[in-house]
């Protein structure tokens, strides 16, 4: 059943009492969580018996979490990176304040199943390396005390767990945050897929009105019924109440869950408008125990009002007015960091996407921390999000079971953020069959079951009308014209799609060409993709031709360069580097922004520049060459080596020059015509 289906009728009736506004209760006066990430033992291979509490951890390594084992091997190339077991210890005295509290042990994420036990006694079991997990620790720990909690990770393949194979390195480990978070027996649900137990389902929002159900998931873990009231307050960002409800009192019997609707109705809301006004305000759920009017718990969470279209012919719109989605793909690992990044890499990685003017990412292929999709509502992102079903599948119930859970662990947890528009069930299936079909049939009604107010969506590298192509409210295509294929753009491909299909809604979710900063060509020409010549004048090429294909088809509900990082891939020998991937606009270590940057920045942002590529090709052997510009300026003016060439102007952000170089230094200068300039120097020997 849907989120919104959930409780019994005669419920929803009493969901809408209303009462007086009170201040909200922050969740942390409430709820204490105890961050657990410094001071862990980790062993990179198994070990019997490890997970006992007396088991001597003396001789292994000390870590902080988050941490991979693979942060070298994994990106090294040679496809022969560690793929097994590794252990965790990590000893733990909880405060006696928590007594009579619910205890919870929260991973962030786990790469690809983990197994946890509390002193001895085992918790359970997570399978799927990207969404969090939690498990009730409760009755195994022992508050004042030592306790020793012990995780067996392990990375190796299954396959009852996708994905199970991919172009991306599975890096293992604990590789996010780990912690305790202590709740009041009268709570809000901890066990609903990692989710936060309460869901905002806009049912409309137009400029007058927005209405919005509020589905709280709670739970009466005390050992005698309880008299419970729900209570939603939303305020706007400036910590104003605009709208509140309180359920009608109801008795909770022990040990047993209870399901409250309610509805709100925001008069003339300020809506999230994507990058252009990414407003936000605040749901807080208070769950009170109605004979002295406590707050047991509560939970804050944000609240964006939008709504979305994507109409076949005229593509995306936001609130009601199209919006053009410049978009990019990003893994979310870093050079000789792998999956474990902290979370001031992560905004860098939003700073380098907003300077380049990007407003749509998808998180391929893969759930991402929740800070990702923090920033994506904090900035006005435009997100798909997806889980890991890429390549291959197993016909297997447990790898059904699995792929499922994973699903409804993307959809619970990110439920609330208002960047996610897009639910994806997959990417590149190899196989058109009835298997693979049968899965997909399965994800995408599930998808319109968990969350009926967004849209599932797919990319796929096969077939254009293929039953992989037919699943999925909106669809995108794999499209590696000029680089896996020949050909200049995917402007003809979607034409021809488009008329034999108009009422397909297609969009392009992956292209790209690899780019070394490193090498260099002139005239650029498609090199060997699997070669190590990977000149950075082609990838800028491409990427020239691809745009100005895709930006006059506003049919296109959404396009996505692959990728906006290079990443690492321990099975690629390829480009200047082995293991890597270097279809990135921005260099692995992020310290480059490579020439294509610039295009995209040159037709997506509006803040003049100018900019002079091949910058980094500095020893030249050949005098004559061109100078290539990319800027936003009204015209701009070359100089080389103090002396005026000529000025130019231009249509699509492109100026060049052809020069002759001197031996020796050469100074290269461009100034535009609003001010902005740009200098490189080229030795010619």
């Amino acid at each position: 059943m849907s989120l919104r289906n959930l409780v019994l009728p005669l419920l929803l009736a009493a969901a809408t009492l209303s009462v007086p506004a009170s201040p909200a209760v922050a969740a942390d006066q409430v709820r204490q969580t105890t961050n657990l990430d410094a001071s862990w033992k980790f062993l990179r291979s198994d070990a019997a018996n490890a997970q006992s509490p007396t088991f001597n951890d003396s001789a292994w390594t000390s870590v902080n979490v988050p941490h991979t084992w693979n942060a070298q091997d994994g990106q090294d190339g040679g496809s022969n990176y560690y793929r097994g077991t590794g252990w965790y210890r990590k000893h733990v005295t909880p405060s006696t304040s928590l007594s009579g509290k619910r205890i919870w042990l929260q991973f962030d994420g786990v790469s690809l199943a983990a197994d946890v036990w509390v002193n001895g006694t085992k918790l359970g079991i997570h399978q799927g390396g990207f969404a969090t997990f939690r498990f009730d620790a409760t009755s195994s720990l022992k508050l004042g005390q030592d306790n020793v909690v012990a995780v067996k990770v392990t990375n190796a393949n299954n396959p009852d767990i996708p994905p199970l194979a991919a172009d991306f390195t599975f890096f293992g480990g604990i590789y996010r945050d780990v912690s305790l978070v202590a709740v009041d027996p009268l709570a809000i649900r901890m066990g609903d897929f990692g989710g936060p137990g309460v869901y905002l389902s806009e049912r409309s929002v137009s400029a007058g009105s927005a209405s919005v159900d509020v589905t709280t998931k709670a739970w009466n873990n005390s050992t005698t019924a309880r008299q419970v009231q729900v209570r939603t307050t939303v305020t706007d960002a400036a910590n104003n109440v605009v709208a509140t409800t309180t359920a009608a009192t109801r008795s909770v019997a022990a040990a047993a869950g209870f399901d409250t609707v309610q509805n709100v109705q925001i008069t003339s809301p300020h809506r999230w408008q994507g990058k252009a006004d990414p407003y936000l305000y605040r749901a807080t759920v208070d769950i009170i125990d109605a004979t002295n009017g406590k707050v047991t718990d509560s939970l804050t969470q944000p609240l964006g009002l939008r709504s979305s279209v994507v109409d076949p012919n005229t593509g995306f719109s936001l609130n009601g007015q199209h919006l053009a989605l410049h978009g990019v793909n990003a893994h979310q690992d870093r050079i000789n960091e792998g999956w474990a990044v902290a979370p001031g890499q992560r905004a860098q990685d939003f700073d380098l996407m907003d300077e380049m003017g990007v407003n749509a990412l998808r998180t391929a292929h893969y759930q991402q921390s929740q800070q990702v999709y923090d920033l994506a509502d904090q900035r006005g992102y435009v997100v798909w999000v997806e889980i890991p079903l890429v390549n291959q599948v197993t016909d297997s119930a447990a790898f059904r079971a699995n792929a499922a859970q994973q699903l409804s662990e993307l959809i619970r947890q990110n439920y609330n953020h208002p960047s996610i528009f897009f639910w994806g069930i997959g990417n590149e299936q190899a196989n058109d069959n009835t298997v693979t079909n049968g899965i997909l049939t399965q994800l995408a009604n599930q998808v319109h079951t968990e969350d009926p107010t967004r849209m599932s969506t797919y990319a796929t590298n096969k077939g254009d009308t293929d039953g992989l192509a037919n699943h999925t409210d909106v669809i995108g295509y794999n499209k590696y014209y000029g680089w896996y294929s020949s050909g200049t753009g995917p402007g003809a491909w979607a034409d021809q799609l488009h008329a034999k299909d108009p009422g397909r809604r297609i969009g392009i979710s992956e292209y790209g060409a690899g780019g070394s900063v490193n090498q260099h060509q002139e005239p650029a020409q498609q090199p060997a993709t699997g070669g190590k010549f990977h000149p950075e004048e082609y990838e800028s090429l491409l990427h020239e031709n691809s745009w100005k294909q895709i930006s006059t088809r506003p049919y296109l509900w959404g396009t996505f360069v692959w990728n906006m990082f290079d990443f690492a891939v321990d099975s690629r020998a390829e480009g200047d580097t082995n293991g890597r991937n270097d279809k990135g606009l921005v260099t692995y270590d992020r310290n480059t922004r490579k020439d294509a940057f610039y295009w995209y920045k040159a037709n997506w942002t509006t803040t003049p520049f100018t900019y002079i590529t091949s910058r980094r090709w500095t020893q030249r052997t050949t005098a004559a060459t061109t100078v290539k510009v990319y800027a936003i300026a009204d015209s701009v003016t070359l100089s080389l080596n103090g002396k005026v060439v000529s000025t130019k102007t231009s249509g699509d952000h492109i100026y060049t020059w052809p020069i002759t170089l001197a031996p020796g230094q050469n100074v290269v200068s461009v100034t535009g015509g609003n001010g902005v300039s740009d200098s490189v120097t080229w030795t010619l020997g």
